[in-house]
């Protein structure tokens, strides 16, 4: 039986894909790459008219290292009915800091946005806008490597990414002048210059520059976690006076929105959050990559290895959580005085970025997942969104900012006195034994199994309810029953 889903995670993306150039009345990769980036429920119609034998033509052209996508099947998995894909598209604008958005999907101060052309091809993608590599007013020396990435055998994508950038390697006035033709030649785009500096003075200048050069709001990067250079970055954001400080003085000296950016490597980012609160600034951008440190050659510059920062779809929960708790803080959501939020970590899908928006943030920023898949991501991440708004019956992005913070509540306050049995569906039960395995060694030795007929079976009695099983299924055959009290 195949999965869609594993099979287009198996795909390599081509650029130019050869699939489709021999697919007249279609675009299989396109299709592919629905299904791979959450928008299975609309891939069908981008094949919806491709014959048969233009399918098996496609599966033949394809050029993976393994073998070739099983692009016939991965169709007949998905819905061919193209009517079936055209419903109304709700609008995806919102405000940021006061700021028109056409869509909550932006650039993160990144590798993905260093020049002109680079920005201007993702603005013309249908980025809404950009958070630019951040500028600073010392000389930077990068490394050589400088990524390296967590792989699992047999797949190109990463879980996780680490690099050892820094800033900006433009002279800032070269940086100060790709902002201002941006902004010139895309005005109903947002363009946010993200700074740096190591003094009081250094702060102030380059946001003084970032406002005169027409940026819409200026990004104050206290988070980067491999600076060269102590006393900046990740330095300054685990020092709430200093976050304070820095703040305030950009504040009290440009009219543009400011946004300081929050480092992850910190306990409590509540701290640095409320300093950045009573320093006045308009929203808060979290996070930055988390410290960390991985142990292959690629790694190595030099034959050394280094502390740096790690991105990509292992963070995400880690990122959510301190979204959470900054959302969560009474003073910083108050009606009076409110602090918008704009989230970073793990993003690729436009369930991702829902998941973001749902816990309180006006707009996503994106990177490690355009350095794979390139700039073309826009296109699932706004249909997919357009269209979950739209099978809700959604029809204002706003609406669903912070929706699901009610949902959060604290380890003391869940329900604790009832179960959710596993059940079991024996049709998609294909009695690998998974369940069993983990359940024996790793579980509450809940789960029988018959080796002979290659069936489980579920021991109420010893059963406590973990759900560990069906984490483990392959096929998800485990679903859930009713809950129900426990019994004394």
């Amino acid at each position: 039986m195949l999965h869609p889903n594993e099979e287009a995670a198996r795909c390599l993306l081509c650029a130019n894909a050869p699939c489709t150039q021999v697919c007249k009345n279609g675009d299989p990769a396109r299709a592919i790459r629905s299904i791979r980036f959450g928008n299975e429920k609309i891939a069908g119609r981008w094949v919806a008219q491709c014959t048969d034998d233009e399918l098996e033509a496609a599966e033949k052209a394809c050029i993976h290292y393994d073998r070739p996508i099983r692009i016939r099947e991965l169709v007949g998995a998905v819905c061919r009915d193209i009517n079936a894909t055209k419903e109304a598209c709700p609008s995806l604008d919102i405000t940021f800091c006061g700021i028109h958005c056409e869509n909550p999907f932006f650039l993160a101060s990144s590798a993905i946005c260093t020049n002109y052309e680079m920005v201007a091809r993702a603005f013309d993608m249908g980025w809404a806008g950009v958070f630019y590599k951040t500028i600073c007013m010392q000389e930077i020396k990068e490394v050589s490597p400088r990524f390296d990435a967590l792989q699992e055998p047999g797949r190109s994508d990463f879980s996780g990414f680490r690099n050892m950038e820094q800033l900006s390697e433009n002279p800032y006035e070269v940086d100060f002048d790709i902002l201002r033709r941006l902004k010139q030649n895309y005005p109903t785009k947002v363009v946010i210059a993200s700074i740096m500096g190591q003094f009081e003075e250094e702060w102030i200048q380059l946001a003084e520059m970032a406002e005169e050069a027409g940026c819409d709001a200026v990004e104050l990067n206290f988070s980067c976690p491999q600076m060269r250079l102590a006393g900046m970055g990740s330095d300054v954001g685990q020092n709430p006076e200093l976050v304070l400080f820095y703040t305030a003085y950009v504040k009290q000296n440009v009219n543009i929105p400011v946004i300081p950016k929050m480092t992850s490597n910190i306990t409590h980012i509540n701290k640095p959050a409320m300093s950045s609160y009573f320093a006045n600034a308009d929203a808060i951008s979290a996070i930055n990559t988390i410290k960390s440190v991985t142990m292959g050659s690629r790694a190595e510059v030099s034959g050394k290895k280094a502390v740096s920062g790690l991105s990509g779809r292992a963070v995400k929960p880690i990122a959510q959580r301190y979204i959470l708790e900054m959302a969560q803080n009474p003073m910083m959501g108050s009606h009076e005085k409110k602090i918008e939020l704009s989230g970073i970590g793990g993003i690729e899908t436009w369930r991702d970025a829902l998941e973001y928006i749902q816990i309180g943030c006006r707009n996503v920023q994106i990177c490690t997942a355009v350095m794979q898949y390139g700039y073309r991501i826009i296109d699932d991440l706004i249909l997919g969104l357009q269209n979950y708004m739209a099978e809700r019956g959604v029809t204002s992005l706003e609406s669903l900012v912070g929706e699901e913070l009610p949902n959060f509540i604290s380890p003391t306050d869940l329900d604790r006195d009832t179960i959710v049995y596993p059940k079991i569906d024996r049709e998609r039960c294909i009695g690998c034994g998974r369940c069993h395995t983990s359940c024996m060694d790793g579980g509450h030795q809940a789960i029988a199994f018959d080796f002979e007929t290659r069936q489980p079976r579920i021991v109420g009695s010893k059963c406590v309810g973990c759900h560990l099983c069906s984490l483990v299924c392959p096929t998800g055959a485990i679903g859930l029953t009713k809950r129900i009290q426990k019994k004394a």
